[in-house]
């Protein structure tokens, strides 16, 4: 008997077409089977909900890899690396479904351009019919493209750290939120990696919100000597790097029950703090088994009961010394900031105390 060409997935309302629905997208392991285009739809369908409420209304370039994905494969560094398998989607392709909507968002550069913007369960599982894993959405919601409403402390473990390491930050990290009056909502990253978002009030710069997690990283490394907010990779050492770059303008990291492109179709999952506690290897949590652990209840829920201020971040971020750091080298020099270069390769008299390069 042949096999379909297409079938079509019940989402809502609404009827989403699949093609090539035995295609193969990620490779068997030994934890997992060989896992299917229509599972990782069906993941999606199932998961709506809640992708929604994490990833509704919100601004979200796709990670597409319409071959499926392979342990080799290699996601593209830029518009111009067309020899890629995987790339990064942040325009509404042409020909999407009316349902599928698009806001306009403006790059770092001042260049605009109108990104998917999820609206209904139906355009999550469509962007999974065009070969989107993983998700990342801005922490901005429509209209208001230039407030986030979402402040993102990525744990990053450097090498020479495991899971276990950024458990331990992210439980301390956890408490020390709470200290300061807020409340942190934290997931695995679908990797090695932890993430924590806080709800916050829509009424912050993304450079405010940037300053906000560099005052909460410091702090963290003023109480725990396993951390770092070191921009420079050999400055970190064997610590966990708080990525605070990650709340720039056009930075984002996996959203919210999004797929990885990793062996085993891990999950980046949502979590409450006494469950994080508890997860041994972070690849148990994979399209096969979420679905289950997500019937029992979504994690993350309430996280819009209620939003914070930022105040005691920014009074961190003030107080405590450092100043400036880094932005993303494909950022425009920013004021105040430091020079981009690695600190071992710098020599102090080619650069002035505003970090620009003199004259030679």
């Amino acid at each position: 008997m042949a096999k379909p060409t297409a079938v079509t997935i019940t989402t809502g309302d609404r009827e989403v077409r699949i093609s090539s629905p035995d295609r193969v997208v990620y490779e068997a392991t030994d934890r997992t089977p060989a896992i299917t285009k229509l599972q990782v739809c069906e993941y999606v369908s199932a998961a709506g909900e809640a992708m929604m409420r994490a990833m509704g209304e919100r601004p979200t370039a796709m990670e597409r890899w319409p071959d499926g994905w392979r342990e080799g494969m290699r996601l593209a560094t830029g518009p111009q690396d067309r020899e890629a398998d995987g790339f990064y989607q942040k325009r509404l392709p042409r020909g999407a479904p009316d349902y599928v909507q698009s806001v306009r968002i403006t790059f770092p550069s001042g260049r605009p351009a109108d990104e998917l913007c999820p609206s209904e369960p139906a355009a999550f599982v469509w962007a999974a019919q065009m070969g989107t894993l993983t998700f990342h959405p801005w922490p901005v919601r429509r209209p208001d493209v230039d407030h986030p409403d979402e402040l993102r402390l990525d744990l990053d473990p450097q090498p020479g750290t495991g899971f276990a390491d950024v458990q331990r930050v992210a439980a301390v990290a956890g408490e020390l939120l709470a200290e300061l009056g807020l409340r942190g909502y934290p997931k695995t990253s679908g990797n090695r990696g932890v993430h924590i978002y806080v709800r916050i009030r829509p009424e912050y710069s993304f450079e405010q919100v940037r300053h906000a997690a560099i005052g909460f990283g410091r702090e963290l490394e003023r109480r725990d000597p396993g951390v770092t907010t070191a921009w420079w990779k050999e400055e970190r050492g064997e610590r966990i790097f708080v990525d605070f770059n990650q709340n720039n303008r056009d930075r984002t990291i996996a959203g919210a029950w999004s797929l990885r492109a990793r062996p085993g179709a891990p999950v980046s999952t949502p979590m409450t703090w006494a469950g994080l506690a508890e997860v041994g290897d972070p690849r148990d949590r994979n399209l096969l088994t979420v679905p289950d652990y997500l019937a029992d209840g979504d994690p993350w829920a309430g996280m819009d009961d209620e939003a914070f201020s930022l105040a005691p971040l920014l009074e961190l971020w003030e107080t405590l010394p450092g100043g400036e750091l880094n932005f993303p080298p494909d950022y425009p020099k920013m004021p105040g900031e430091p020079p981009r270069v690695q600190p071992s390769r710098k020599v102090a008299s080619h650069w002035d105390e505003h970090g620009n390069r003199l004259a030679t």
